[in-house]
């Protein structure tokens, strides 16, 4: 959401813009049809009479915790993509692209989405043929590219985690709005809204079910974070980790029979080190799905053994292939598969498969077995 300290006088805000996060896991290029979260924004910011701000742009993530990288994330994690920064305020997936390509002897380099906050400096050289060699690193103050590119090389695409969510995003409007010829006279800055301030754009989630489809079946960390810090977030409470866990606790005392101190968990993808669970807890969990009315979308949501995403290369020529629907779980000393195969007799069955330790390959062959006998099940 876009706020205003006051409306625009003849086109002019005397004040600030506030750009306010609320934890959308779809404010991104993943879900946008030819435009932009942020150039939908600032479309709106121009038709509510916007052409000039006095004040800065600032970038509101007060809805979650500050909690960038959640306890028990190892500092490995911490340049991939897999591993972005937590806030709820993020654009893109707080990734963006850098696109170097040649052009009249030259290289252009650019971002996408563009931000004012990243500026870019390129050292990139044009060299003859068809190849590229090029190195991203961020700095205290933007990006530098260096290396060389080809006379004759495509368009090279390199992913970069933004190490400042909001700034990033709130320099994204920024450049958006400057687009269509809105001055502003101030900065990018980081800071909660004021009750008081008045809504001129927003911009609509994707429905839970498809947030949740996505989330599954291409196992995106990022979204797994942010729905876990919403699911606890209350009036007058920002969403956190903390705050998470004992809603989860809630939730699975209460209604899935689980009891409190059996799931301990500090971050919503499962990449902490610090979290703990046991195979008959997510046996409850998906039984209780089961039953729910949103379980079908939920099952749905699950990739399929021989088919589709991280399982389309598993369990294949097995009476479990297009049958079985699960999750898979993975670092470097864990492997996991949650989810249901329906038997041979028609029934269906939950089932949960935890490994700890470094022999994965073997592990995950194991579990495709057992998925393979549960498919083949039968009390008859």
């Amino acid at each position: 959401e876009v706020l205003l300290d006051r409306p625009a006088q003849g086109g002019l805000v005397d004040g600030n813009l506030y750009l306010r996060g609320g934890g959308d896991p779809t404010l991104s290029l993943r879900f946008s049809r030819g435009e932009s979260p942020t150039d939908a924004l600032a479309r709106q910011i121009k038709a509510a009479g916007v052409n000039h701000i006095r004040g800065d742009v600032v970038a509101d993530e007060t809805a979650f915790a500050a909690e960038r990288i959640p306890l028990g994330w190892k500092n490995s994690y911490r340049a991939s993509a897999y591993a972005a920064p937590v806030s709820a305020l993020s654009l893109n997936e707080n990734l963006v692209w850098i696109v170097a390509r040649p052009k009249d002897g030259k290289t252009v380099v650019e971002l996408d989405p563009p931000s004012a906050t990243l500026p870019v400096t390129s050292l990139v050289r044009v060299v003859d043929g068809r190849g590229a060699r090029i190195v991203v690193a961020p700095t205290a103050r933007g990006i530098i590219v260096s290396g060389s590119i080809g006379a004759r090389s495509p368009a090279r695409r390199y992913s970069l985690v933004v190490r400042d969510p909001p700034l990033f995003a709130g320099g994204t409007l920024v450049t958006s709005l400057e687009k269509l010829g809105v001055a502003i006279d101030g900065t990018v800055r980081t800071g909660p809204s004021p009750t008081a301030a008045i809504s001129v754009a927003s911009v609509q989630s994707a429905r839970l079910d498809t947030i949740v489809s996505h989330m599954n079946r291409q196992s995106i960390n990022h979204f797994a974070e942010l729905l876990f810090r919403s699911a606890a977030r209350v009036p007058g409470r920002a969403g956190s980790s903390s705050a998470a866990l004992e809603t989860l606790r809630a939730f699975l005392a209460d209604r899935v029979g689980v009891p409190r101190e059996v799931v301990r968990v500090r971050d919503g993808s499962g990449l902490s080190e610090a979290d703990t669970l046991t195979a008959r807890s997510l046996v409850k969990v998906l039984a209780y799905a089961s039953r729910a009315p949103w379980g079908s979308a939920y099952h749905l949501s699950l990739p399929i053994a021989g088919q589709s995403q991280l399982l389309r290369r598993r369990m294949r020529a097995t009476l479990a292939q297009g049958n079985l629907h699960a999750k898979t779980g993975s670092t470097n000393t864990v492997a996991s598969l949650a989810g249901y195969v329906t038997a041979r007799n028609g029934e269906l069955l939950a089932f949960a498969f935890l490994y700890n330790g470094r022999d994965l390959w073997n592990a995950r062959a194991a579990m495709d077995r057992m998925g393979s006998t549960l498919a083949n099940f039968s009390r008859d």
